[in-house]
């Protein structure tokens, strides 16, 4: 995809839609909703928020809201277009600029207005990893008096470290010998591979 940094420029590289972008342009700048480029493409925002974005692809174009899975849609108009992916993105798609109804565009975009501006978003989750304490590292814990409360004030990701670590050792004398190396360096609050990150 080309990267363009103006609306104008977007609506010249998509000319085979190009009056059909503006006309929708001008629907969206009539609103309260700030106009920049985002990913190479228009997006419409309010306090920072995206709202609506346009899009124009090789035989339909069309307006993203960014969580329009909250709008009524009663006019049955709006699409997932990636159906199980996306959660809150829907589309308004046209083929032509005849099919664009501008009073009902208005609607829409009005109604994710006033979405945004009661906080209605789908955050999107971060999927968090259980961490797997190998048992070698438990019984540690038992052994050595604020080990544990060290270990887990560190980010899952140096404690996920740390028990590959001990768990992807084979003999119990290397298991011993890394929880005897890795000991001082949990109670300093510190991750394995602390050192070389900070090269």
């Amino acid at each position: 995809m080309k990267k363009v940094y103006s609306v104008e420029e977007y609506i010249e590289t998509n000319s085979h839609f190009g009056e059909a972008l503006i006309l929708l342009r001008e629907i969206i700048n009539s609103t309260e909703l700030n106009e920049s480029i985002k990913w190479s493409a228009p997006v419409y925002d309010l306090n920072g928020k995206n709202v609506v974005g346009l899009g124009a692809f090789k035989n339909h174009f069309g307006i993203w809201f960014f969580n329009g899975v909250f709008l009524k849609d009663e006019h049955n108009v709006l699409v997932n277009a990636q159906e199980n992916k996306t959660k809150a993105l829907r589309q308004m798609r046209f083929e032509s600029i005849n099919d664009i109804d501008k009073n009902l565009v208005l609607a829409y975009v009005k109604e994710a207005i006033e979405n945004q501006k009661q906080g209605k978003e789908i955050k999107p989750k971060r999927a968090t990893k259980k961490v797997d304490i190998p048992k070698e590292l438990k019984t540690h814990f038992k052994m050595h008096t604020d080990l544990e409360s060290n270990f887990k004030a560190l980010t899952p990701g140096k404690q996920r470290e740390y028990c590959s670590y001990i768990s992807e050792a084979k003999r119990e004398a290397t298991k011993q010998s890394r929880l005897d190396k890795i000991t001082p360096m949990i109670l300093k609050g510190v991750g394995l591979h602390d050192k070389y990150k900070n090269c």
